[in-house]
């Protein structure tokens, strides 16, 4: 509603998801251990294909469409096979998103098996970014994210994309991440590229609410940046941990702080030096497997 986008543009769909149809997957195989049978619609539903293919067809485009799953670093991933794709000159223009509805007591159990999960009811039961917290505190969360990417800059462009990076670690387990995330320092650089550091305003941190993965993302960030490390924040304190959706949401989040020229502060750390402008944002996602993408995204100074 907000572009001038039209069917016959065939612009490209990237929507994917860490989980996938969760609720109606949990539903049908329970449906199935109980009577051995299946739905004719189980199939069709749980998909994953056809988050992107629907899209498609209610939008009646004929571009590329695309679905995966990179855990929790998807959305972003999304954002970056638009980007490329565009680069590449297959397309000018691509929706790009994550969706995730991860609330079940099956998926709870699955990061309360995890020893991630957290155990706590206080005011902010997710403490990402306290680094002074001695449990893990993730909470999950829902939500889906899209956005619309196009070629060049353009007046009605909310923000530009001036790079992006990406990493896979080594990992000495399914979950695991190296104590100065190695993966988020390749990422950040490659994103960084030849921009100066000392221009970029605030980083929106992945941070999802663990010990070990809140503290490795900040020693990266001192790695990458030195003393002189940007405003630092986050989102999951009060969104929770959206799986394929989370750092789409920080790029949100990062996009709002530029509209408003505010710093969004995690309310229960001690509060940082407000930057003077926020026109440079970086954006950090990880997800098991060790697959991180950083993403710098500018102020559009065409509108002002």
């Amino acid at each position: 509603q907000n572009t001038d986008w039209q069917s016959q543009d065939n612009f490209g769909i990237n929507v994917g998801s860490s989980r996938g149809a969760t609720s109606l997957f949990e539903k049908y195989h329970r449906e199935f251990i109980e009577t051995g049978r299946s739905s004719t619609m189980s199939s069709p539903t749980t998909t994953l294909g056809n988050i992107s293919s629907w899209i498609a067809h209610d939008l009646q485009t004929g571009g590329p469409e695309i679905s995966h799953s990179i855990t929790c670093s998807t959305g972003l991933h999304s954002l970056l096979n638009g980007v490329a794709w565009i680069l590449s000159g297959m397309t000018n223009k691509f929706l790009v998103g994550g969706s995730e509805a991860s609330l079940t007591e099956f998926t709870i159990a699955q990061m309360r098996a995890l020893k991630v999960y957290a155990n706590n009811t206080e005011n902010y039961p997710c403490k990402a970014f306290d680094l002074a917290k001695k449990q893990n505190t993730m909470v999950l969360g829902e939500g889906a994210s899209i956005l619309c990417l196009e070629l060049g800059v353009k007046r009605s462009a909310k923000v530009i994309i001036e790079g992006v990076g990406y990493a896979t670690e080594v990992l000495k387990h399914n979950i695991s991440i190296s104590t100065n995330a190695d993966c988020f320092q390749k990422s950040m650089r490659m994103a960084i590229g030849n921009t100066n550091k000392n221009e970029i305003d605030a980083i929106v941190m992945h941070a999802p609410g663990t010990v070990k993965g809140d503290l490795s993302e900040l020693n990266a960030i001192e790695a990458v940046f030195g003393e002189n490390r940007p405003f630092l924040t986050t989102n999951k304190w009060k969104l929770g941990h959206t799986f394929a959706t989370s750092g789409l949401l920080s790029v949100e989040l990062a996009v709002l702080m530029i509209k408003n020229q505010k710093a969004i502060h995690v309310p229960f750390i001690e509060k940082q030096e407000n930057p003077k402008s926020m026109n440079k944002i970086l954006i950090n996602a990880v997800g098991f497997g060790g697959n991180a993408v950083s993403v710098l995204i500018g102020r559009n100074t065409i509108d002002n």
